[in-house]
Order: structure tokens, then sequence, then C-alpha cells
């Protein structure tokens, strides 16, 4: 597992915690997290990579590769930036340079994983498919999971990428029914193991305290140390 791909159902549901939960929990190994289209920030703000690397640790390298102001799609974002997309290859050259320098890289993607990234309707699944990358998919807890999770997993397998397991980005301390009932059911739509759960407002804990708790959330395939159930 020198390269994995981060990627999600949706935007907004966790990717960059769970992206971070994972580099805090290989704190003994050189880590890169790896954004390769940053979108809505202004030159100088802090993006995912420098966040997951704020929460995990001195260990983990960020890098982004581009950046466009607009809190868009990156393909949609770049054109209306008048800038370069990102395409795969650029992506899988970048994640394997790094790869000779860290043990483990973290690509973390924009949004769902079929996105575009380019006007030739390249996605983040073509990188991985070029890094010959496994993909962990990032899904939220809540009603109408289970289908977009099943969706996303389809996709995966349709293009012979690998789905190592699932990841609830954001669970709420408080989960409804479907949130309960969906930690049993994901792994049936996924059709992968659920390999992780973190709790909602984890982002917000200071970063010592993120890096002691990030293991009871993952799967020992992830570095952690949560136990099934």
């Amino acid at each position: 597992m020198t390269v994995m791909v981060v990627s999600g159902t949706g935007t907004e549901i966790g990717k960059t915690v769970v992206t971070a939960a994972v580099a805090a929990a290989f704190r003994d190994r050189r880590v890169a997290v790896l954004k390769p289209a940053q979108t809505g920030l202004a030159p100088g703000e802090p993006g995912d990579a420098a966040e997951a690397a704020r929460l995990a640790g001195a260990h983990v390298t960020p890098v982004e590769l581009a950046r466009f102001p607009e809190p868009l799609a990156p393909e949609t974002a770049a054109r209306r930036a008048g800038l370069p997309p990102v395409r795969p290859f650029e992506i899988a050259e970048a994640a394997q340079k790094l790869a000779t320098e860290h043990d483990l890289v973290l690509v973390e993607g924009a949004g769902g994983l079929l996105v575009r990234f380019d006007g030739e309707g390249s996605t983040l699944a073509d990188a991985a498919r070029l890094l010959a990358a496994p993909v962990l998919l990032v899904v939220p807890a809540g009603l109408g999971t289970l289908n977009a999770t099943a969706l996303t997993a389809e996709a995966l397998l349709t293009r012979g990428l690998e789905c190592p397991g699932v990841v609830v980005g954001s669970m709420p301390a408080d989960p409804d029914l479907a949130s309960r009932c969906n930690v049993e059911d994901l792994p049936v739509a996924a059709g992968a193991p659920l390999l992780g759960v973190v709790p909602a407002g984890a982002g917000s804990l200071a970063p010592a305290d993120f890096r002691v708790r990030a293991g009871s959330w993952l799967a020992p395939a992830l570095g952690g140390n949560r136990r099934p159930g």
C-alpha cells in the first residue's frame, strides 16, 4: 500500500479528516498527502493537504498540484479561472515521485469519484487506474448513503479498481436509526469491509488529541485498532 487514493460519494463528507486520521495512524511512517486539485480557496489559505498535515503531525508532507478560486468541480473551476486543468497522468506522476521518498502516499480527491478534472472527462478514477492504486471510499452515515455507496462501488468495479473498504466520514454523536443501521449495511452496499467510523467534529479536535484518538476510529488495515462492530 505505497499509494492509496481517498475518494468518496460526494463532497463535504469527511474525506480530509479521514485522510488525516489514516496519516496519523501511520505516524511511524513517512507519509505524503497529495491534493491534486484544491478548489474554493484563495492563494495563501491553507488547503485540505495542509489541514491533514496539521491534524496528523510533522511526519506528513502536504502537496497540492493546483488551486482554483471558485468552489466548483475541478474542470469547471479551472475553465472559469482560465487555468490549465489537472490531468490524470500529472496526478500519477506526482504520486509516483512522492512514493520514492515516502512510505505511504494518500491522494485525496475532490468531491466524488467521477467528478471531472478536465475537458476530456477524466476523473480521479483514471488517476487511480494509472497508479494501480486502491481506492478507499469515504461515505456519509445517514439516509441515502447506501445507494450512493453502491453506485460508487460499482463504478470502481467496472473500472477494475480495488476498494479495500469504506469509512464513515462523520458519525453523529447521537446517530439516528438510519445511521445506526447503515454501519451494518454499508459493507454489503460497498462489497467491501467497513474500515472505520470517524466521529462528527473530529476535525475540530486539538491536533494532539486527534493523533491520540485517530487509531481508535480505524481498523488495523488502516493502521488503527478499531474492532468490528
